[in-house]
């Protein structure tokens, strides 16, 4: 009995510990998201994480002082919380599977289209446009297309061809490549006079400081494709957090089942 409840202590512990990256990354996501002024689903993650942990110190506390009751709620706790992280997983793989990245010639960054994302990350910069209006006034305020203009590494069109953008530089601070506009800075740009416009994006796009491409279709997927690339290094964590809590949980119904048993034989010995 007192082996079993030791081996079972041990497992919850180490099932607190793998709680506390669940909490990590879910923080992370939320404090990450800030930059891109989105609000998608920025606490699940967190709060799963902290029921996790508090279920694991449930556990820990009936093992090591023989609580049977908090072990069985621990238990029945963590089988709960573990199927709800996996669901959470198997959506997050679901709704950001597809990206609106695509090369064009001659630029070392992507430009990016809202057709490629999932139905479901398009809904959430389409469905409500007071939700935009508020991305778009944090947008116009914060860093992200400033610090671009700011820079004074792009001497010509070519060196700035040649960059790295991020996908919000690239959708919102620049015309798309399709438009055809003349270079004059990161955030300044001339149309070119004759050529019909090829996007309706280019008829949106403003050298206004305040305005630029906050309007256009490939502002609001680069966005989504920043919102995805955050999501996809929290999965890492996630999956591997996941994993460990499954394998885990079945040590610790077998450590529970023998402590049980060897109750049992105890009582009727």
């Amino acid at each position: 009995m007192a082996v079993s409840n030791n081996i079972t202590a041990c497992v919850t512990l180490l099932a607190l510990i793998c709680a506390v990256p669940i909490i990590a990354s879910g923080i992370w996501f939320a404090s990450a998201q800030g930059d891109e002024c989105a609000r998608l689903a920025r606490w699940p993650v967190a709060i799963l994480g902290g029921l996790l942990l508090l279920a694991a110190l449930a556990g820990f506390v009936g093992a090591y002082w023989n609580r049977r009751r908090l072990l069985a709620f621990y238990l029945f706790a963590m089988a709960a919380l573990v199927v709800l992280l996996i669901v959470l997983l198997v959506f997050a793989f679901a709704v950001t599977r597809g990206s609106g990245a695509y090369p064009v010639l001659g630029r070392a960054y992507d430009d990016y289209h809202l057709d490629g994302f999932s139905m479901w990350l398009r809904g959430y910069v389409s469905d409500d446009p007071g939700r935009w209006e508020k991305i778009k006034a944090c947008l116009a305020v914060s860093d992200t297309c400033k610090k671009l203009a700011r820079q004074n590494a792009f001497v010509n069109a070519e060196q700035f061809y040649q960059s790295h953008l991020s996908p919000l530089q690239s959708g919102c601070c620049k015309p798309p490549s399709v438009c055809g506009f003349t270079y004059v800075s990161p955030t300044v740009w001339t149309a070119t006079p004759g050529r019909p416009a090829t996007d309706p994006d280019c008829g949106l796009w403003s050298n206004d400081p305040s305005q630029l491409c906050y309007e256009c279709e490939s502002c609001k997927a680069g966005l989504l494709e920043a919102l995805r690339d955050q999501w996809h290094k929290a999965n890492i964590a996630l999956v591997v957090a996941t994993i460990c809590l499954v394998l885990l949980y079945l040590i610790g119904c077998s450590a529970y089942k023998n402590a049980q048993a060897a109750a049992f034989f105890r009582r009727y010995k």
